[in-house]
């Protein structure tokens, strides 16, 4: 990987769109930091760390730019929570279905519709946030934490504008690098927020613990990246044979391919799925009055170290890596492609059984893939139980994205290089 992004730099070209990446991403790291018109920045600075796990994951993919309040609080999550919203309504709504089927105009349709729905949630969450941030959480000795002072209409529809209007250019930037750039500009955005929190949480750890419990997170760590390595570019070839047939007076077909079934189909979807259903406990919590209710919430379904919580999130993981799985590989609509074309799996009938023995083997190589998954996600609560530790930068959702991004990117890289130098 190291030697594709060296040798990248020697193509004019792929130098231009490497450094127009990096000038967009010094812009989204610059906006990270800017706080919010109407925000307290000494009470800002103390709700680092100490804003619960849920929102702590949340400000993961904005570079800690949430709990700081600042312009790009939302990051990218709005759009990426629209773009998984159109993707399943695809399956719902015909008309959706049909676009997505017309080629590059229906998706400049589907896109479109994307970026409105990612304005509308941006709207809706930078409004909950304000009334959060207001008067809904409290710092690590327990003392409420009030982001906002000066509480009243005017300030709070400027903080809403704002954070929408950052999220919409947070947008506009990720297109610009999938455009213009190197690799695909969300991921990209996502990458460089997370990489950008990683040796503070790693220097936090070193002064906390001794520097043997340090270096055997840091072996943990290699171990985790290793496992990940392994479950992303695992996959399970199905082999598909084409008959032979004649057009004319040329023959097409009788050639062998395989369809190519990912240990971990749907990627860091699942997390972020799960992670927004733990975040609806965590504003109930704010708004009941219920003493008792109230410290139930508290107690386990918002503290990460909580073997209900741990528990919960990993069943929602492995139930939402099924569920994407289902939504987004169509057995039935591959097996009627194959038939259409001439193609079976040798020693299964067309048609029907196909679409059966695809739907068969996709479900058994989701169980470990969605079992991996779970096991990553909960290592940091795991460790803040057993370590105490706040912070585990080599664990989790941290290392998946990063991962994945860094070999996706450094795939289109070396792709770039090879169109280039064919021979």
């Amino acid at each position: 990987m190291l030697r594709a992004f060296v040798n990248a730099f020697k193509v004019p070209d792929l130098r231009k769109k490497i450094l127009f990446t990096l000038f967009i991403i010094a812009i989204y790291r610059l906006g990270s930091h800017l706080p919010a018109p109407g925000i307290d920045t000494e009470a800002a600075a103390r709700l680092q760390g100490s804003g619960g796990s849920v929102i702590n994951l949340l400000s993961l993919f904005s570079g800690g730019a949430l709990t700081r309040m600042a312009v790009f609080a939302l990051g990218i999550m709005p759009y990426i929570t629209s773009s998984i919203i159109m993707q399943l309504l695809t399956v719902v709504i015909p008309k959706l279905e049909a676009w997505q089927k017309e080629g590059e105009m229906g998706h400049k349709k589907i896109t479109q519709w994307t970026r409105y729905l990612t304005v509308a949630l941006a709207l809706m969450q930078s409004t909950g946030l304000a009334f959060l941030f207001h008067r809904g959480l409290t710092d690590q000795q327990g003392n409420a934490i009030d982001l906002v002072p000066n509480w009243n209409a005017g300030r709070v529809a400027l903080i809403v504008v704002t954070l929408t209007a950052g999220t919409a250019l947070v947008m506009w930037l990720g297109e610009l690098i999938t455009a213009r750039g190197i690799g695909n500009g969300m991921s990209i955005l996502i990458f460089a927020a997370i990489v950008s929190s990683l040796p503070g949480e790693a220097y936090s750890i070193y002064q906390q613990k001794p520097l043997v419990v340090s270096l055997g997170l840091l072996v943990l760590g290699i171990l985790i990246i290793v496992g990940i390595v392994a479950i992303e570019q695992g996959q399970r070839r199905i082999p598909v044979q084409y008959a032979k047939r004649v057009v004319g007076r040329k023959m097409y077909g009788g050639t062998s391919t395989y369809i190519p079934l990912k240990v971990n189909q749907a990627g860091v979807i699942p997390i972020i799925f799960a992670s927004s259903m733990l975040y609806f406990p965590a504003l109930i919590s704010t708004l009941i009055h219920n003493a008792k209710v109230r410290s139930f919430i508290d107690t386990y379904l918002v503290r990460p170290d909580s073997p209900v919580y741990i528990v919960l999130f990993a069943v929602l993981i492995i139930f939402f890596a099924y569920f994407y799985t289902a939504i987004t590989f169509n057995p039935i609509e591959v097996a009627d492609n194959m038939k259409k074309y001439g193609g079976f799996i040798p020693g299964i009938r067309p048609g029907r059984p196909t679409a059966e023995h695809l739907d068969y083997i996709l479900t058994r190589i989701t169980l470990p893939g969605s079992l991996f998954l779970a096991l990553v996600a909960v290592l940091p609560s795991v460790a803040l139980a057993t370590l105490n530790v706040n912070n585990l930068p080599f664990g989790g959702t941290t290392v998946l994205i990063t991962v994945g991004v860094a070999l996706e990117t450094s795939k289109q890289l070396e792709s770039q290089l090879l169109m280039r130098h064919y021979e």
